[in-house]
């Protein structure tokens, strides 16, 4: 080891109130959303997430005049993944009509990317409550689709100004949609490991978060109503949150790049695109980031990155093809589109990315993750 090379990064820390309170989220909401200064509050939940949203929100008063705390003039449902903009104008709409100081979103990341919307437009506060492991809760980032393009940016207001993790609110996830969500998790911090703006502190918090989800996962899937799930379940939470604060730094690398253009393009399930799709960019860009890949080694107890996260998803029981998701609607993502979105993904690749992304590049990872290929070469999985 040499140590002739000085360290130099620049990094910015979000100014963020983060609030973890195991099965205490209810009790907490009302003081959270006083904080946050206004008391017209909408809230933003989808139909899935509408009863535990009504169970949250019992003590606030849901009329105006009702008193001086907290009150919910308004409730958005109509959250679709992805965020099409037809559906961020109707949130702004209600938003407009309520009168709404504050936004509460309620759910996972398409409604947490709902209530963003609206904050980029009005700069009104979110308090978010995450229900699943998408992280979008603590990042900056936005992101809007609208004619089978998915758009993103970056902008300090939509930053929800505070975060109320509970992991009783996971409880109900099927253990299906939990593993997914939970390597999509895994994704922000694997993906960060060779992003645009990747820094010491982010590398160090990858390996953390890897490690902290992969073990918390395994225990979560292995006996989801044991006596253990409960702090399975925070740990994966809290893993979740680490991949959001270094995905928030480090930017978007190659794998959110793909996985951008496939939801944008064929509203493909967020959580399931990401599990299916991460082995295969990792093996895209082991060979030329040798230490990324000895650090998510390390994190999963394995001498082998991309046979350490196979071996997490076949444990898991996670998706392994694009070919057998569905959208919305019933639609698979057909064999015909991957040459059109291979050129997408050449495109959108970083120029920071460990090795150069030409669109048969592109193709070839796109095919075996659309098939179902292992990644390591041997065949289907």
């Amino acid at each position: 080891m040499t140590h002739d090379t000085r360290l130099g990064f620049d990094r910015e820390t979000l100014a963020q109130r983060v609030v973890f309170a195991p099965g205490a989220a209810a009790s907490r909401l009302a003081d959270e959303l006083r904080r946050l200064g206004g008391t017209r509050v909408l809230l933003v939940a989808g139909s899935a997430e509408a009863e535990l949203a009504d169970r949250l929100t019992a003590d606030l008063a849901t009329r105006p005049g009702a008193g001086a705390g907290p009150v919910v003039v308004g409730v958005f449902d109509a959250v679709r993944p992805h965020v099409p903009v037809a559906v961020a104008e109707a949130a702004r709409a209600t938003a407009a009509e309520t009168g709404a100081e504050v936004l509460l979103s309620v759910g996972g990341g398409s409604t947490t990317g709902t209530a963003k919307a609206v904050a980029l437009t009005t700069g009104l506060p979110v308090l978010a409550v995450p229900t699943t492991y998408a992280g979008s809760e603590a990042t900056p980032v936005w992101g809007l689709t609208e004619h089978g393009r998915k758009r993103t940016g970056v902008d300090p207001v939509v930053l929800p100004r505070t975060v109320l993790y509970d992991a009783d609110l996971t409880a109900t996830l099927p253990v299906g949609l939990a593993a997914a969500s939970g390597l999509n998790a895994l994704a922000h911090a694997v993906d960060a490991l060779w992003a645009p703006r990747v820094d010491p502190v982010d590398t160090v918090l990858a390996g953390e978060t890897v490690r902290v989800l992969a073990e918390g996962l395994r225990a979560l899937v292995a006996d989801p109503d044991g006596p253990g799930a409960p702090a399975a379940r925070d740990r994966c939470l809290y893993g979740a949150h680490l991949s959001a604060v270094v995905f928030a730094s480090a930017g978007s690398g190659l794998h959110h790049k793909v996985c951008h253009v496939l939801g944008g393009a064929h509203d493909l399930p967020h959580a399931d695109t990401h599990a299916v799709v991460l082995p295969h960019v990792l093996a895209f860009n082991a060979p030329a980031a040798p230490e990324a890949a000895r650090r998510v080694a390390e994190a999963l107890g394995d001498r082998d990155a991309v046979a350490g996260l196979v071996a997490l998803a076949r444990d898991l029981g996670a998706p392994t093809a694009l070919r057998d998701l569905r959208g919305p609607d019933g639609t698979r993502m057909r064999e015909a589109d991957l040459a059109p979105d291979a050129a997408l993904v050449a495109e959108a690749a970083p120029p920071s990315n460990p090795r150069p992304v030409a669109p048969a590049d592109a193709e070839q990872l796109l095919r075996a993750a659309w098939a179902g290929t292992d990644p390591r070469g041997d065949g289907e999985r």
